[in-house]
């Protein structure tokens, strides 16, 4: 159900944005990439992480309850929910700048692909981080939230808990296309938020719920993730020449009609 409602909101936004005309398709004043708010972004991330680690066990010993684990509600969500998050979102992303290819949308090809580009970057650097911090899964475990070792990660998926890699990838997304709707849709930007992040975080909560990640593990996705999202979209629309987005975003800038039968989407 929810996927539903995903796809309707980006088909939502796509006609929005077509409909609209002088939508700001670059930042005029360019700025470093990484600013002071940028710190404080990820020093409540980070707070966060470490606030929940210490009671890591607790929340993984709690959802592995017999009643939790056997109810067919929760079962059937934690499943939907993980594949929204991968492979959904990179499938959302492709499909909204196909979208935009197919109708001439230079801002839409550039949603989606901007997506793309975030969840991609974003799963490199959690993969990397994957590998280095060798963190033991719970199910393996559960007695053993703080099992790090160095490098472990090589060894196999056993060993490759932090960060959730579903997280990151869900919140790459959403972060990516809340950002990217406050250029060309500024009074749904709350809306937007609301329904991408929350689905993000449903996400990582699924992820706790099957067991394979800590709590903490979420924290830490959902962090690379929001701010690996936030980092790509400012640089694409400050660099609007930059080498992917010429050479894959074909759209026309002006604005563009386009015919909504286009977009139906059947359930």
């Amino acid at each position: 159900m929810f996927s539903k409602l995903v796809c309707a909101a980006l088909v939502s936004v796509t006609l929005a944005v077509t409909a609209q005309a002088q939508v700001q398709d670059t930042i005029s004043t360019k700025t470093p990439l990484f600013v002071g708010k940028d710190a404080l972004l990820l020093g409540a991330f980070l707070i966060g992480t470490a606030a929940v680690a210490p009671i890591d066990m607790q929340i993984a010993s709690r959802l592995q309850f017999q009643g939790t684990q056997e109810n067919e509600f929760l079962r059937r969500a934690a499943t939907g929910f993980r594949l929204l998050g991968d492979p959904g979102s990179f499938v959302a992303g492709t499909g909204v700048y196909l979208i935009g290819r197919a109708g001439g949308n230079r801002r839409i090809e550039a949603v989606g692909l901007h997506g793309v580009e975030s969840i991609l970057l974003a799963d490199i650097l959690g993969g990397g981080i994957k590998m280095l911090t060798g963190r033991q899964r719970p199910f393996y475990d559960i007695r053993s939230p703080h099992d790090f070792q160095l490098w472990r990660g090589f060894s196999g998926d056993r060993y490759r808990s932090f960060p959730s890699g579903h997280t990151i990838t869900a919140f790459a997304f959403a972060s990516t296309v809340t950002r990217e709707s406050q250029f060309w849709w500024p009074h749904a930007t709350w809306y937007m938020g609301t329904l991408f992040y929350g689905g993000a975080t449903l996400v990582g909560l699924s992820r706790i719920y099957n067991n394979q990640h800590w709590a903490s593990d979420v924290m830490a996705g959902a962090a690379l993730g929001t701010i690996v999202g936030l980092k790509v979209v400012k640089y694409t629309h400050s660099h609007p020449g930059n080498h992917i987005d010429r050479e894959l975003i074909k759209g026309k800038r002006s604005q563009i009609q386009v015919n909504p039968i286009l977009f139906t989407i059947r359930f």
